[in-house]
């Protein structure tokens, strides 16, 4: 279990770190690279527009690659993501800008994201399957929190390459050829990750299906839409979260309070390097006391912290804005910790990998892709406390409490009926 669950979180990991170099180049340079004409707030938004695409089009490769985790194994998901992935990472890193080939420029950012989504809607479902699938049911939350911690490595190290690029690179050098380092990184690590996930072994669990799904998308809309809608709505508030702290924050602090890109990225780096590290404390307490009670406690606390986020981030001093974002990313990851186990446990095993990736996904467009352009509009027409961001995020957590409070509890000591769907 520890040899696989490292294997997840690598490759989970190297994943999102494609996913999030992009977030971070939206946020500082690709509006004027890219869209030059644009007033520099339409640019943002431009640039931000581009970064929903990936979102967008993950509930696509969740479809895509969940018909293969269902009809095929867990294991080939894996493979196809990571090379999906991987490689539309390193061409955006080669994409001409607009003044070498004009419109251009724009559309093949557009069509490189879509990939890139595309790729991660398949990565989350196969990583976190084989994973749960494997543990032990007393240890299920534990094990499965180890892809969940990817996104945070994955996320720090898409930042601190960019951010010792921008503290060694003068305004000039990394505008001009410094921002594309972190996506030809991808390159390496996607061969990195492919060695550690050639030996896993296929899912006992999709061994024992004896009749796999002919169509699992069609059946999951068939048998299970309210549970899908549910899931993606559930899901909303910890997108949101995430991608207002490490996305938006960062170009609303930059932009419009003059903070620096290094004190911004060390204050963001920070608050999520601590999410990392808690995640497997706040899966064992899953583990012990339920999946639903951490969700709706998590969905509480962020629904009154967002007002103080926004506040907190307003002041631009370092200390108080990472307060802000230590306190939203806790919230978060009272959700998200448990997230792995409890979406495969809600879902049969013929019909899993689609119907767990296509709800998660379906909360990232929700929550994920909306919230930077909604925030960074907001703004504009605000004072200097972006109130109205905070009033959209408690709006979005609220909706989020809603959806959790109709799903069940799954923990298998909870609800021994639902044993041998997972075991």
């Amino acid at each position: 279990m520890l040899r696989l669950a490292a294997a997840s979180l690598a490759g989970t990991a190297i994943e999102f770190y494609d996913f999030f170099v992009y977030g971070t180049a939206a946020a500082l340079v690709l509006g004027p690279l890219f869209f030059p004409t644009f007033s520099p707030v339409a640019g943002t938004l431009a640039a931000f527009g581009t970064f929903g695409v990936g979102f967008v089009a993950r509930p696509l490769g969740s479809v895509l690659f969940g018909h293969i985790g269902d009809r095929h194994g867990r294991r080939p998901v894996l493979v196809a993501s990571l090379l999906l992935t991987g490689a539309s990472t390193v061409a955006v890193g080669c994409v001409p800008t607009y003044d070498t080939i004009g419109v251009a420029a724009p559309v093949l950012l557009l069509v490189l994201r879509f990939l890139q989504g595309l790729g991660l809607g398949g990565e989350w479902g196969g990583a976190v399957l084989l994973t749960a699938e494997h543990a032990p049911a007393g240890r299920r939350g534990l094990w499965s929190s180890f892809p969940q911690i990817g996104p945070a490595v994955g996320f720090l190290l898409a930042n601190g390459v960019t951010l010792l690029l921008a503290a060694t690179l003068s305004e000039a050098q990394f505008a001009e050829w410094g921002w594309r380092v972190p996506f030809w990184a991808a390159g390496v690590l996607a061969v990195a990750g492919l060695w550690l996930r050639s030996s896993l072994a296929e899912s006992p669990q999709f061994l024992q299906i004896d009749e796999p799904a002919r169509v699992p998308l069609a059946e999951v809309v068939r048998d299970h839409w309210r549970l899908v809608l549910l899931t993606a709505g559930a899901l909303a508030i910890g997108y949101a979260i995430f991608y207002a702290v490490t996305t938006w924050s960062l170009a609303y602090a930059t932009e419009r309070l003059g903070v620096s890109r290094t004190v911004m990225l060390v204050c963001i780096m920070a608050a999520v390097l601590v999410k990392g590290a808690l995640t497997p404390v706040f899966a064992l307490l899953g583990d012990r006391y339920g999946r639903r009670p951490l969700c709706l406690a998590g969905c509480a606390a962020a629904a009154v912290w967002m007002l103080p986020l926004v506040a907190l981030l307003a002041t631009g001093e370092p200390v108080l804005m990472f307060v802000g974002f230590l306190g939203a990313m806790l919230a978060f990851i009272t959700m998200f910790a448990v997230i792995a186990a409890y979406l495969p446990e809600l879902y049969e095993p013929r019909v899993r990998c689609t119907g767990a990736a296509v709800g998660y996904n379906l909360g990232g467009v929700l929550g994920g892709a909306l919230t930077p352009i909604a925030a960074t509009a907001l703004t504009e027409q605000g004072g200097r406390v972006p109130w109205g961001v905070g009033t959209y995020l408690t709006g979005i957590a609220l909706l989020s409490l809603c959806c959790f409070a109709l799903l069940p509890e799954t923990r298998p000591a909870s609800v021994p009926a639902r044993e041998p769907v997972m075991d």
